[in-house]
């Protein structure tokens, strides 16, 4: 980061970022785990002090184990039937976009990433269209929540 003002969002220094690690097939770790269902390596790929902006609430979800634990209900939703289509990289950001379909809407998406100094997702920013689909997604996501929090499973 290179400097903030009251108010702004913080600026940051494209070139003191690490190149995103990608594999044989050009998939970032975040990319390739999200299409294994391997959610154990999604959390991986997060920095640990990751911000996470979802569609459909205002404020951030903070933290490595915060965001993995999120993601792992939102991957249950909407990766049985996810497909990236295409993706774009420059400097440390990424643009993932995808398609699913949840509760019999089709969903189209990005997932914004940007990427810290040692590889690993510092942001996640994630949009959805149509209306229709993200509250789909909203509605699955919550229900998968509070099967979760009221599971006494450790």
């Amino acid at each position: 980061m290179t400097g903030e003002r009251a108010g702004s969002r913080p600026t940051w220094d494209h070139a003191a970022v690490a190149v995103i690690p990608v594999d044989n097939e050009g998939r970032s770790p975040f990319r390739a785990a999200v299409e294994s269902k391997d959610f154990s390596q999604v959390q991986a790929a997060l920095a640990p002090d990751v911000q996470f902006r979802s569609p459909a609430v205002f404020a951030p979800y903070e933290g490595r184990e915060s965001v993995g634990a999120l993601l792992q209900v939102v991957g249950e939703v909407l990766v049985p039937e996810l497909a990236y289509r295409w993706q774009v990289r420059e400097g440390d950001r990424e643009v993932l976009c995808f398609t699913s379909r949840v509760g019999g809407r089709e969903v189209e998406g990005v997932d914004l990433l940007r990427y810290d100094d040692k590889g690993l997702v510092a942001e996640l920013v994630v949009m959805m269209r149509p209306v229709s689909a993200l509250v789909a997604v909203r509605d699955a996501v919550g229900a998968g929540l509070t099967r979760t929090d009221s599971d006494p499973s450790p």
